[in-house]
């Protein structure tokens, strides 16, 4: 049992679980589905979705649907920006050296093939087409690391160079997802000086509860401070700098989901990194993967209220958002991918992973081609409802994000055409 509920959690199949049954629930009682996840919790709260009244004064109001999507996911982030943070900081990093150039050059295909579609097939469609839907460019740039990973390992096997390579790409494409959200959707009028108390909140834990013990700890073998610091405070100081970092952001108007991340770099870390899914990983006492093995099961609960509060579409809502977002992903990202890939490979001359064909570069998008978790998520920040709108123009708004919801769910479709070519370009599997 332990073993099928460890398979269950490490490829997020709670999430799945969550998806289904709110596509279920939408479908057969839309008004109770919709009724309980945009429940009111609090009104007139320091957390929440903004209302401004008349008067200029902002009002909080926190719903179901705001504590799921902008206060609960942040944990999710948190353990994606470590990911990132590690590959890109420590010795041996996935996303350092010559060996991340490629899956580098590649990832930017990736990106850019599914922008470039998506744009493009909205402008063929009309300028009034364009306009509703142009603001959801980034829904297919997305790739799901878990999914993905489950795939690629059915479809090259487990130890074909390739899967290496497509983690260098999500965890990549990660990094540029949490950039995007940042720069191009903001929940509100930016504020800068609220930003300067996110990073002044994670300045002053790294100085307090990092730096200044060891500075404390010189030519002390025994190392006195450090040790009393992480025996009687642990990781509450981070917590607290969290807490402080995440409600910036959110009055900052950048998406408070990404509110932990200027925390993760004051936390102490390993010497070196082992990599994304690296068994070794388990084993690791450093502060920062400690707090990743704590957030482990609370984040695939998360997860389960996650695809429970946003994927309940109806099957009517599918619409032209939905064609774009999903031709996006399964014909951007593998020839954006195979492009780009070839393009560092051969002309560029950096070369693949020995045992990889420039061919292998297509199954491979074909595979990061699932963007389900974070397209679903782009989804419900690039296409706002505003409740306090008119009736008619909430429902129009409702319908364009409904639409693109159900492109990222039926992104998953994306697995079968992988194992379908896989076949057809004769992959050989490396177990």
């Amino acid at each position: 049992m332990y073993r099928v509920w460890t398979f269950i959690t490490q490829y997020s199949l709670l999430l799945v679980i969550g998806a289904v049954i709110a596509l279920i629930w939408a479908n057969i009682a839309p008004e109770s589905y919709h009724h309980i996840i945009e429940a009111t919790l609090l009104e007139n709260t320091w957390i929440g979705h903004a209302h401004v009244g008349p008067d200029g004064h902002v009002s909080r109001t926190l719903t179901v649907h705001y504590l799921i999507n902008d206060v609960a996911m942040a944990l999710f982030f948190a353990v994606a920006g470590k990911e990132v943070w590690e590959a890109v900081i420590l010795r041996n990093g996935s996303l350092r050296g010559k060996k991340a150039a490629a899956p580098l050059i590649a990832t930017a295909g990736g990106m850019l093939g599914p922008v470039a579609v998506y744009l493009g097939l909205a402008a063929l469609q009309g300028s009034q087409v364009f306009n509703a839907v142009a603001h959801g460019w980034a829904i297919p740039t997305a790739t799901d690391i878990a999914f993905s990973y489950l795939v690629g390992r059915i479809v090259f096997g487990a130890g074909h160079p390739a899967v290496r390579f497509l983690l260098l790409l999500a965890i990549a494409d990660d990094a540029g997802g949490l950039l995007i959200l940042a720069i191009f959707y903001p929940t509100g009028q930016l504020a800068p000086l609220w930003l300067l108390v996110a990073f002044g909140a994670a300045l002053a834990v790294f100085f307090l509860a990092n730096w200044l013990p060891r500075r404390l700890d010189r030519h002390k073998d025994h190392r006195p401070h450090s040790t009393w610091v992480r025996r009687k405070l642990s990781f509450w100081p981070y917590a607290i700098a969290g807490c402080v970092s995440w409600y910036a952001f959110q009055e900052s108007g950048i998406h408070p989901a990404l509110g932990l991340l200027p925390i993760i770099p004051a936390i102490p870390h390993a010497d070196r990194a082992f990599g994304i899914f690296a068994e070794a990983e388990r084993y690791l006492r450093d502060l920062l993967n400690v707090i990743e093995h704590m957030l482990r099961y609370p984040v695939e609960i998360v997860l389960f209220f996650f695809g429970l509060a946003n994927a309940g579409v109806e099957f009517g809502s599918i619409g032209t958002p939905t064609w774009l977002v999903l031709l996006g992903l399964l014909i951007g990202k593998p020839f954006g991918i195979w492009l780009f890939g070839w393009f560092a490979a051969r002309p560029l001359r950096l070369g693949l992973p020995e045992g990889m064909r420039i061919v292998d570069l297509f199954v491979l998008g074909c595979v990061a081609a699932i963007g389900f978790t974070v397209a679903l998520f782009v989804a419900t920040v690039a296409f706002k409802v505003d409740p306090g709108a008119a009736p008619e123009i909430a429902a129009a708004e409702q319908a364009v994000q409904d639409a693109a919801k159900m492109g990222a769910l039926m992104s998953f479709g994306a697995a079968i055409i992988s194992i379908a070519v896989g076949q057809i370009f004769r992959v050989q599997k490396i177990r």
